[in-house]
């Protein structure tokens, strides 16, 4: 006896023909200009909100609530193909670039050919540089959409799961959660949404298991998910292999910040060491390169080449202790090498030097902001010149100069703090106040050269109007190329490495991962490089329903960063790469 009329297959969207928001259904984004001033306000605010009320924020208790299920990965051969992004919604020709590659039957690199991961995991930063509705459309629902309209044509579709980073956490995790644990949505173009919570667990072929874990920014992991993951782990035993997925790579952060890693490190002794299981692999994005670590039972992988601007590798360090040597465990240390990254060094320290034309070309309204300051000390500095030497109208004028050098000071110095180094404290101090002084140096040297020019002394209007135009524009350029020479130094005793980068938004140098678990229980990793991401784009209107909306114009080429990484089934006796091997080191 039949249980019902038989669902009808979904009715494949209208495929678009031009390449406009209304054909496409949504905004295609330009990357984010970390250093407009807009942009630094909004995020400064939203960052400094989410700080101070994260704890009432935080909708994670509220899962408890949700259904917890675990959910089970197998493909018809006994396999799987797991395919790993993170940091991914950024510029569209970036997120595109690898949301078009992901989707695609199968990749071929080198002599493999490897086919589309039947699961694809989402490890964070899903959207930039703040979270709504609006922007997870355009800068993810859009872009992966367009790339896997449909399911493919054998009906299987992909399922898809998102783990939340620290930008999808600004907003308390609401539109995450509206976006892949609510009932709105049930999928995302091809991909299905099995997930309810914002972690999970999956069980995969040969007693593999991955655990996506959501401390928050790395903060702290709730009970309710503490809970559930115990629930999981009391079908672990001495075979089960684990690969613990999280949004930031603490291992190596903890370098610097060693508390980062509490958390990570409180879940494998209370949650995975009680059940005799093995942690074979830590994966997890946040900066954005490619860089592996290998140590005696263990990989850590950090992989956040989805889309967003590209973090260095040429300041890693080459060995690490992990848990980091300060913080206090019984979890015994193990210390791990160094052994692929991407960019390669020395291509790395070559985009570093990169920075006095990306600063100013990727964030013009800066030059703005910094033309403003510098024109508005030029004419403080000049009423206090020409209103006499002594004169009660001097020591007046006197009053907004020293206001706009103190917050000169004050900004730089906030600037150089934006990083949360325990060790660099007194290193950020020195190269906040001396940015100023040198900004405050520059001003002196503008004001100097302006009153040796005649037209300082144009009639009035015409001298303020030359002021805000010639040196505005003059001073503002040569603002920001100090910035640059600043951050190229900063940068290199570990102050302000962040904003080296992302004032760049270097879109080149993407990757992913792409993982095959065997029937048998050995795990492959393909770590998956694109030196160079497409930037034109053509429409493919009469495709088939689940091929992409958009083709790149020329080719889109993928190559392996390194060789497969295998991890065999029984537990490892020896360190899996010897500590004499070289460096992989791609440029």
């Amino acid at each position: 006896m039949a249980n019902g009329p038989e669902q009808a297959p979904p009715t494949p969207p209208r495929r678009p023909r031009h390449q406009t928001p209304v054909e496409l259904g949504f905004t295609p984004a330009e990357p984010v200009a970390w250093l407009s001033p807009v942009q630094l306000a909004g995020t400064g605010l939203r960052v400094a909100l989410s700080s101070i009320q994260g704890s009432y924020l935080d909708k994670r208790e509220l899962q408890a609530s949700f259904p917890d299920q675990v959910h089970a990965e197998t493909g018809p051969d006994g396999d799987c193909w797991v395919d790993f992004v993170a940091d991914l919604g950024d510029g569209f020709d970036a997120t595109y670039s690898i949301a078009y590659l992901l989707a695609q039957p199968q990749l071929t690199v080198g002599e493999r050919v490897l086919p589309r991961g039947r699961v694809l995991v989402l490890g964070g930063d899903e959207v930039y540089p703040t979270p709504s509705s609006d922007r997870y459309e355009d800068r993810l629902v859009g872009p992966y959409r367009a790339a896997l309209p449909m399911p493919p044509p054998d009906g299987d579709a992909p399922s898809m799961y998102a783990l939340p980073g620290n930008h999808d956490w600004y907003d308390g995790l609401t539109a995450f959660q509206r976006l892949f644990t609510g009932t709105r949505r049930s999928g995302i173009g091809g991909w299905r949404l099995p997930q309810s919570r914002s972690y999970f667990a999956v069980e995969l072929p040969g007693n593999w298991w991955l655990l996506a874990v959501d401390d928050q920014a790395s903060t702290y992991i709730d009970d309710p998910q503490l809970a559930y993951f115990g629930r999981v782990a009391e079908g672990f035993g001495p075979e089960t292999k684990v690969i613990i997925a999280s949004a930031s790579p603490t291992w190596v952060q903890g370098a610097d910040v060693p508390q980062v890693y509490e958390s990570l490190d409180y879940f494998a002794r209370t949650v995975i060491a009680p059940s005799g299981a093995a942690i074979r692999l830590m994966v997890s994005g946040d900066w954005h390169h490619y860089a592996h670590y290998t140590g005696a039972e263990r990989e850590l992988i950090t992989c956040g080449g989805g889309g967003a601007y590209l973090y260095p590798t040429h300041q890693l360090p080459e060995t690490i202790e992990v848990p980091p040597p300060p913080l206090e465990t019984t979890s015994p240390r193990e210390e791990y090498r160094l052994t692929s990254r991407f960019p390669g060094k020395r291509l790395s320290q070559a985009y570093a030097a990169s920075i006095f034309g990306r600063l100013p070309k990727h964030n013009p309204s800066f030059i703005g902001m910094l033309g403003a300051v510098h024109t508005s000390m030029m004419l403080a500095a000049g009423a206090v010149i020409s209103s006499g030497y002594g004169s009660p109208i001097q020591k007046f004028a006197l009053v907004p100069l020293f206001i706009l050098a103190a917050a000169v000071v004050a900004g730089t110095y906030a600037f150089a703090h934006l990083s949360d180094s325990v060790e660099g404290r007194l290193r950020r101090r020195m190269m906040g106040l001396l940015h100023g002084v040198a900004q405050l140096g520059l001003a002196a040297l503008g004001t100097w050269a302006w009153w040796e020019l005649p037209l300082h002394a144009w009639p009035w209007p015409w001298s303020l109007i030359a002021a805000l135009i010639v040196y505005g524009v003059l001073s503002g350029l040569a603002g920001t190329e100090l910035v640059a020479v600043y951050l190229l130094f900063a940068a290199r005793v570990g102050v302000n490495v962040n904003e080296l980068f992302s004032a760049q938004g270097i879109i080149d140098s993407k990757s992913f991962l792409r993982f095959h678990v065997a029937a048998d229980g050995t795990l492959t990793i393909y770590p998956i490089g694109v030196r160079r991401v497409a930037r034109r784009w053509r429409t493919n209107p009469d495709g088939a329903p689940h091929e992409p909306w958009l083709e790149p114009v020329g080719r889109l080429h993928a190559h392996l960063i390194e060789d497969p990484i295998v991890l065999s089934p029984a537990a490892p006796v020896a360190p899996s790469v010897p500590s004499s091997a070289p460096e992989t080191a791609t440029a």
